[in-house]
């Protein structure tokens, strides 16, 4: 497999990034160009002689340029295997000439169907048909035709034209391989959108590798980062200072972010193996971290923090003061990044991608995958139904309110204990929810008379509720919904407390 000299190269593209330098080159170098519609148009207003495929096909574009390059003079030009004696006589007996170079990039069909309130009839119209066959017929024969994409490829193909060296078969095969993944891609967005169902009955991913991780939740384990996303928050050009991320600063980095951006007030988010073990709200951040930390110094050693406001240098120089794995934030402060760099080892993480949508959550299992919609459902004041005799306060509805947030990215069993917008007390993951109550009492490392609960689900008896009325607790949120609700019910007016259902659940598991 030899190296391969362009000769003639057809460009036929919607995203004209570096088109324009791309065809100078060609040009420069005596290539002929073979051009449709709005690229012909682009490059001959620019100087750059071209031949219009209408002209070169003899047969003009149709159907408003719906069919323009679906023809076999376009195609026997590129999927002629030049090798092949037989397929050289039939292009010398219909007069077609080899295409040594497609350069194409497709209708933009994704960012046509992202829009908000996108029409039916523009997404179909977005559907490219010429493009991926021709990307296709050019990535099938990549033994004698280059096939580019993707508009960072240009250089390589410039380099190769400017050194008179053609194509490799290594690099033709490697373009080749690209611009399969990129009509698959592009298919799988079509699928999604035309089907009507919110789970389809065949799931199809799309994740690119970012970077393979030193290993995964223990040394003996192989891991790796792939992603869908173009600015997602672990890529490396995200990553300010610090050590390589490794799989738990990913899962715990994620677990911070969810939480974070739950607020719109200044919020610090302190996590520990996936789970909460501080959360604070306040005006002031500085505030809002020392809150969140008091309320278990313990388990914030080696944590990972998050913080939903561009960091302070005040801020910075307190997270100094212990262990810390990593910190992300929307945007810091640049004499924070000065105090937070004087740590050699600490991540710093400033991403792009800080407010991108949540996906689905998709979690294997023995055989299979399971796939869910992200839990981002809304406390919906409308449909809170006060219970308990006592109406709560307003200073005890925020606290419900907060400890309700917070709940729902804690393991379940979770109990929440909060107040002033602060957590002092985290119960996670355990078996029995009473158990959980109890843990967030041990946990406290202040008084919790007076406190707010929260319970990502409803109490199956009437023990954790006892348990929450034993240290004071005087108000709780929770679903409701259990069988013995009367009794539990009938345990918070027994302590005096204000019990209010939302009638919704989260679990985590």
């Amino acid at each position: 497999m030899k190296t391969k000299k362009i000769e003639r190269a057809l460009l036929s593209v919607s995203d004209k990034t570096g088109l324009l330098e791309l065809a100078q080159a060609l040009n420069k170098a005596g290539i002929e160009i073979l051009s449709t519609g709005g690229t012909a148009k682009m490059l001959s207003d620019n100087g750059i002689p071209v031949v219009k495929i209408s002209d070169y096909t003899g047969h003009p574009e149709i159907m408003e340029g719906r069919v323009k390059s679906l023809h076999p003079k376009v195609h026997g030009g590129i999927l002629a295997r030049r090798s092949d004696k037989g397929h050289m006589d039939d292009m010398a007996k219909h007069n077609i000439k080899p295409i040594d170079l497609v350069v194409v990039n497709l209708y933009p069909f994704e960012q046509t169907v992202a829009k908000s309130g996108v029409s039916d009839a523009d997404a179909i119209e977005n559907i490219d048909i010429g493009g991926p066959s021709m990307i296709r017929s050019a990535a099938k024969n990549h033994e004698d035709v280059a096939v580019v994409v993707d508009t960072t490829d240009y250089p390589e193909i410039i380099n190769a034209i400017q050194n008179g060296i053609g194509t490799s078969y290594e690099q033709r095969r490697r373009l080749a391989t690209k611009a399969f993944d990129r009509t698959s891609a592009y298919d799988r967005a079509i699928h999604a959108y035309l089907s009507s169902a919110t789970q389809p009955d065949m799931l199809k991913l799309e994740y690119r590798k970012v970077s393979p991780l030193r290993y995964g939740e223990n040394p003996h384990q192989t891991a790796s980062f792939f992603t869908t996303a173009k600015d997602m928050v672990y890529t490396g050009e995200n990553q300010l200072h610090g050590k390589e991320l490794s799989y738990n600063n990913i899962l715990d980095i994620s677990a911070a972010l969810q939480l974070a951006r739950e607020f719109s007030d200044s919020c610090a988010v302190i996590i520990k193996h996936t789970n909460p073990c501080g959360v604070a709200i306040d005006a002031n951040q500085l505030t809002a971290y020392k809150k969140a930390y008091a309320c278990d110094t313990a388990s914030a050693f080696g944590s990972v923090l998050a913080f939903n406001k561009k960091l302070t240098a005040e801020t910075a120089e307190e997270i100094g003061k212990t262990f810390v794995e990593a910190v992300i934030a929307p945007d810091y402060e640049d004499k924070a990044i000065e105090i937070l760099k004087q740590k050699k080892n600490i991540r710093i993480i400033r991403p792009k991608g800080f407010y991108l949508p949540e996906t689905d959550v998709i979690k294997t299992v023995i055989g299979g995958l399971l796939v869910q919609s992200p839990d981002n459902i809304l406390l919906d004041e409308a449909n809170l139904r006060v219970v308990s005799k006592r109406q709560p306060t307003p200073e005890e509805m925020a606290d419900m309110r907060f400890a309700w947030t917070v709940a729902k990215h804690v393991k379940s069993n979770a109990i929440i204990f909060a107040r002033d917008g602060q957590t002092v007390g985290i119960g996670a993951g355990q078996m029995s929810r009473v158990d959980s109550s109890k843990i967030a009492v041990s946990k406290a490392q202040s008084p919790v008379k007076g406190c707010a609960m929260s319970s990502d689900a409803f109490f199956p008896f009437r023990d954790g509720i006892d348990a929450a009325g034993e240290v004071g607790i005087t108000a709780v949120i929770c679903p409701g919904g259990s069988v013995r609700d009367d009794e539990v019910i009938a345990a918070a007016d027994q302590y005096g407390m204000a019990m209010v259902f939302t009638g919704i659940r989260h679990f985590r598991h």
